[in-house]
């Protein structure tokens, strides 16, 4: 559980990085996981004061919680972010030279599949993100012989090497936060 202050973001990823690397994940997933927790950690601190009068950086803001959860299963890391916004995550279709507004399409692109879901009794929602583990290791196998699937909002036989340049600057902004 974090805080929804903008400082959830570093604490999400270090707390990634350590827990995968205990676990033995290749490095490439890590990096593509820590991507991944990013976003959806950024939007659940920005989509959850969207309509607040108080800026998420100012002392006097109502602090909310989110929960982070990482489940590893045999070939596959699941990612899920929950959040206090009944909002759904949606893919946007922004321009290159755009400073915002990739969280989704980002988190689209790099998962095998995600979505989100509203759990009972919660007052918000849970994005999750799935990423296969490749390599050699036997724990990270995955013999099902499934290829990338269609999320569970519609985006089947989307393509995103149609944008290569879009991921490309998005990938290299977020690794030099």
């Amino acid at each position: 559980m974090l805080a929804d202050t903008p400082n959830a973001v570093g604490w999400a990823r270090r707390h990634t990085t350590d827990l995968l690397r205990r676990w033995q994940v290749p490095s490439d997933t890590i990096d593509t996981a820590n991507l991944i927790v990013s976003e959806l950690v950024t939007n659940a601190i920005r989509h959850t004061h969207a309509d607040d009068e108080v800026s998420p950086y100012s002392p006097l803001s109502p602090v909310k919680a989110i929960t982070l959860a990482l489940w590893l299963e045999r070939g596959r890391l699941v990612i899920f972010v929950q959040d206090n916004d009944r909002r759904p995550p949606v893919v946007k279709e922004v321009g290159e030279d755009a400073e915002s507004g990739r969280g989704v399409f980002l988190v689209d692109a790099l998962s095998e599949k995600w979505g989100y879901y509203y759990p009972p009794g919660a007052a918000g929602k849970v994005v999750w993100s799935e990423l296969l583990i490749a390599g050699r290791d036997p724990r990270f196998r995955n013999d099902d012989g499934r290829g990338r699937s269609a999320d569970n909002q519609g985006n089947a036989g989307r393509s995103y090497r149609d944008t290569p340049l879009v991921v490309a600057r998005t990938l290299v902004a977020l690794r030099e936060l």
